[in-house]
């Protein structure tokens, strides 16, 4: 959510602009820290809706192979059409056969790497972490507070846990600790109490108008950002166990990368950056990894122009030694 907040409509995450037809954030930098060899071993750990991997892709060849990961069954169709139907079927010529690398698509969350028996494998691992444009775009998933939906938050359509379970079942001081641990809202305590009298709470826009109605903003800081903002983001992390997952992704990194091989995370809070800035740091000290970027790279002026979720984008690199 940007530096522990956005000014994003959506406010309830930060999405990497994966929609269809839609370039994703840091495209072109994430591919050059990649540093892409033809033939090789590449694993998309968010694959989203396909538009890094389809680039991934191009760059590798028949000889490669691409592993993309997903919670999202709705994504995983979407990225299988682009990537797997439409790009190997790609015409480069009358007698040619399309130079298209080996795509294997997976519905999993990338913390599974961390039992990946294929130790020093992988020669690239991406992961553009969050909540995509397919779903906070549509109201059914309940990711957003811009239109009236469920509550319901997940990532995995098929996981048990809801947004709406943790908003009507969790115990007030938990649900003020939550509040303030994964949404950095200082005023957690007061909106998990105005929560609990206000069950039950069936939909975003109920929720948002509850959280609303307790923490009127009180300066022009505050004005910038919706007031449910901070409580949507940590509900929702919550929901889909985020940060305990990139610790297992990047806990699981140094294991499956080959020397050489290049880690590429592009993340959008501070609650994010920080475990990843950590991570790389702490690879560094154990001789794992040289950093590629000493400070995050972050998007220009143009891409955020395109599209304004860029803004809060951060990406960092590390190549295993």
């Amino acid at each position: 959510m940007g530096e522990g907040s956005t000014d994003t409509p959506q406010g309830v995450g930060h999405g990497s602009g994966r929609e269809a037809g839609h370039v994703p954030v840091l495209l072109k930098e994430a591919i050059d820290f990649l540093a892409i060899k033809r033939g090789g071993t590449y694993i998309d750990a968010t694959v989203g809706l396909g538009g890094h991997s389809f680039e991934i892709a191009k760059r590798l060849g028949a000889p490669g192979r691409l592993i993309g990961l997903d919670k999202d069954t709705a994504a995983l169709r979407i990225a299988r059409e682009r990537l797997v139907v439409s790009g190997s079927s790609l015409v480069v010529g009358q007698d040619q056969q399309p130079d298209w690398p080996t795509i294997t698509l997976l519905h999993k969350s990338f913390a599974e790497l961390a039992n990946d028996q294929r130790p020093a494998t992988i020669d690239g691992l991406l992961a553009d972490i969050g909540v995509s444009s397919l779903q906070l775009n549509d109201a059914a998933r309940g990711f957003s507070f811009q239109a009236e939906g469920p509550l319901d938050m997940r990532m995995n359509p098929q996981a048990e846990l809801t947004a709406e379970q943790v908003v009507n079942q969790v115990d007030e001081v938990t649900l003020a600790d939550l509040i303030y641990e994964f949404g950095e809202e200082r005023r957690s305590r007061r909106i998990a109490r105005a929560i609990v009298r206000s069950r039950p709470i069936r939909t975003t826009a109920q929720l948002a108008d509850v959280i609303s109605a307790a923490a009127r903003p009180m300066n022009q800081a505050e004005r910038r950002i919706h007031p449910a903002t901070r409580t949507f983001q940590a509900i929702r992390i919550f929901v889909n166990n985020e940060l305990n997952d990139l610790r297992a992704l990047l806990s699981a990194a140094p294991r499956v990368l080959k020397p050489g091989g290049r880690l590429v995370i592009i993340s959008f809070h501070s609650l994010e950056d920080r475990i990843v800035k950590d991570a790389l740091r702490d690879g560094v000290k154990h001789g794992h990894y040289r950093l590629l970027t000493r400070k995050p790279v972050t998007a220009g002026e143009e891409e955020i122009d395109r599209n304004p979720r860029s803004r809060s984008a951060k990406l960092r690199a590390a190549e295993r030694v």
